[in-house]
């Protein structure tokens, strides 16, 4: 990959379309990964007004030192970056007080979680509105069309993807050439919507470089058959959540209704 020139045309491509959207910027919200940090940075590189928030819902304080490292450097390297913080704690609180939490745990366990990425987006959306923003995605192409690893009107809730054409090994080659914090290129991948320390990998089965080849070989189109062993188990998880997810990725089905009907 030619990293500085894929750079060069992310950050122009960012500015052509917020300025024919007539946007003032982007907001983004700040995790403590690679692909938040990758993607904020790039928003940096424009030059454009950048908004970074920061929504902790009961937080891991390793998820939130690395956030608030990164927004410190950020805002230390251009001027165009302001950061707010959101403590969305309470209001996650508060709307549990307000559903049913019968059911099944895993169930309840996963709508909860899902909730936190709806809450997350709708404050970056107010945000938004309120200064002219445009609201950044984050996920990269392994995430947001291989295995759906997203939450659908949550994160996947965007105006526009920065590196989503991006594999998450080339999304960490251009986090080293833009000089994101160590710390956030070590750690462990982690999409902290349960509050613990499951990585993305403990709730997928497969590290990102296997979904990664996992994908190419679907895309070159192999099948399951093809392999045995750990890769065998790979391809299957991969393919899984692959189909499972598939609503995430396509437009929203519309019933159409015969001319005759009409």
């Amino acid at each position: 990959m030619q990293t500085e020139k894929v750079v060069e045309h992310i950050v122009n491509w960012l500015k052509d379309y917020a300025t024919k959207a007539g946007a003032n910027g982007f907001v983004i919200g700040i995790s403590g990964g690679i692909d938040s940090a990758v993607t904020s940075t790039l928003c940096a590189k424009t030059g454009l007004k950048i908004l970074c928030i920061e929504m902790p819902i009961h937080q891991a304080q390793s998820h939130v030192s690395r956030a608030q490292e990164h927004i410190s450097q950020l805002k230390e390297r251009f001027s165009n970056v302001k950061s707010t913080k959101t403590d969305l704690t309470p209001v996650f609180e508060e709307f549990k007080t307000e559903v049913s939490l019968d059911g099944e745990q895993a169930a309840v366990d996963m709508a909860l979680a899902n909730t936190r990425a709806r809450l997350r987006m709708t404050t970056l959306y107010y945000h938004a509105g309120v200064l002219g923003l445009l609201v950044a995605g984050t996920g990269n192409k392994v995430e947001d069309f291989g295995v759906g690893f997203y939450t659908k009107y949550g994160d996947g809730g965007v105006d526009l993807s920065p590196i989503a054409d991006l594999m998450k090994s080339e999304v960490y080659q251009i986090g080293e050439h833009l000089k994101v914090p160590e710390s956030i290129i070590k750690a462990t991948p982690s999409d902290g919507l349960f509050g613990d320390a499951r990585s993305d990998e403990d709730q997928i089965g497969a590290s990102y470089p296997e979904l990664e080849w996992a994908m190419n070989m679907k895309e070159e189109g192999k099948t399951e058959n093809a392999f045995e062993g750990r890769q065998k188990e790979v391809f299957r998880i991969f393919t899984n959540y692959n189909r499972s997810n598939t609503h995430k990725m396509v437009a929203i089905p519309v019933c159409e209704i015969p001319n005759n009907l009409k």
